[in-house]
């Protein structure tokens, strides 16, 4: 199966579609003019049903076969929300909201998804339902979280699900998977320490936090080099640190440290949280300073599941060619939430040369939309054919 030629046709459109999302975008929860967008499209698609609200703004579509023989249902989901950060690119369709853009590419999997839909919508060469989903708050909000605990999966009665995101350093419209482990949770260090402050020309005369926090920092990465096994996947990461002071003569009375750890196995995710905990209030007493550790678990580890992952392999091979083994990504994706409800795959499909995700100078490449449009229909084609 390759590119479907439908999707040739729908491209102008499509790509339309995307710029637009691209000049407005909207972060976390608050995806209102694009969760309303999406369901307009679906309703002029010709969506049996539309439900909007789901996971606070998501947007749910169904699409019933042209039997319903099978009693599958495949749910497809992409993400909606932008990230906080000024665009940088000068495009004629940059950004027009402040501090606010498309930095990773979700203008794209939407548009993508909403053109696999009208294809579906039009075409319903299947045996069974397609639920296309469309998802708030990936980036730090858990919406797939919220979507999930609202009863989507129960509601609809998916039984599997697949999602997609771009890939800038692979080849345009080439595909990457993995089965397993495939992006690490991501959990949150939040750590304030408390020693004495005073002058800093009298430093015996305080409990320096200054220097708790540098032996803290350090200790920390003894996490990764001397507790976690060396073959295993860890990051801890020291991304803030704020005192109570700003003064050039102050020793701060408080330092308050804020961090990642990145693990892609339950085991090591339990290590670490006890290892951040036992260092930093150790470290801290040993000089006579508290250290308060407030570690929150956040994105678990995304899991692709086996026989959906080899399926989904299948899809991308028939599309362009081939389907590599994609590294193991340290970054975090919500959709490890999804995959822990329902069986799944997550694949990657390659954006071609230019700026990473998360970067001001990023751009979705809108050459890649038959293929992932193509990926999305041949998943439900192909899981669910028609007799």
């Amino acid at each position: 199966m390759p590119v479907k030629n439908r999707f040739a046709e729908l491209h102008d459109d499509i790509t339309a579609w995307r710029r637009d999302l691209h000049e407005n975008p909207e972060i976390l929860f608050e995806t209102h003019r694009t969760s309303a967008t999406v369901a307009e499209k679906l309703r002029a698609f010709g969506c049996d049903e539309v439900v909007e609200g789901i996971g606070r703004t998501g947007v749910v579509g169904v699409i019933k076969g042209k039997s319903q023989a099978s009693g599958k249902v495949i749910g497809l989901r992409a993400d909606m929300d932008a990230l906080p950060i000024p665009e940088q690119t000068g495009l004629p369709y940059a950004s027009k909201v402040p501090d606010a853009m498309h930095a990773c590419g979700h203008d794209g999997h939407t548009a993508m998804l909403l053109g696999a839909a009208q294809y579906l919508a039009e075409t319903r060469n299947f045996d069974g339902t397609a639920v296309v989903i469309f998802q708030p708050a990936e980036e730090g909000g858990g919406g797939g979280k919220e979507m999930c605990d609202d009863g989507m999966m129960e509601r609809w009665g998916i039984q599997e699900v697949y999602g997609m995101h771009n890939w800038p350093g692979m080849p345009a419209g080439s595909f990457g998977i993995r089965t397993g482990p495939f992006f690490a949770a991501t959990d949150l260090l939040d750590i304030e320490i408390e020693g004495l402050g005073g002058h800093a020309a009298k430093p015996h005369e305080t409990i320096d936090t200054m220097v708790v926090t540098a032996h803290i920092i350090t200790a920390l990465q003894s996490i990764v080099s001397r507790n976690a096994d060396p073959i295993g996947n860890i990051v801890v990461s020291i991304t803030s640190i704020e005192s109570s002071s700003k003064a050039f003569n102050v020793i701060p009375q408080r330092v308050n440290l804020l961090g990642t750890v990145r693990t892609l196995s339950n085991e090591l995710r339990d290590l670490a949280e006890k290892r951040v905990s036992e260092i930093c209030e150790g470290i801290a007493a040993t000089f006579g300073a508290t250290a308060k550790v407030n570690y929150k678990r956040n994105y678990p580890v995304m899991v692709n599941h086996e026989a959906q992952t080899e399926f989904a392999a299948e899809v991308a091979r028939g599309i362009s060619g081939q389907c590599d083994e994609a590294p193991l990504v340290m970054g975090g994706e919500d959709f490890a939430f999804m995959l822990e409800a329902r069986p799944g795959a997550y694949i990657l499909v390659g954006n071609g040369e230019g700026a990473a995700v998360h970067h001001p100078m990023y751009n979705f490449n809108d050459d890649v939309i038959p293929t992932g449009c193509s990926w999305w229909a041949g998943i439900v084609e192909q899981r669910m054919p028609a007799a």
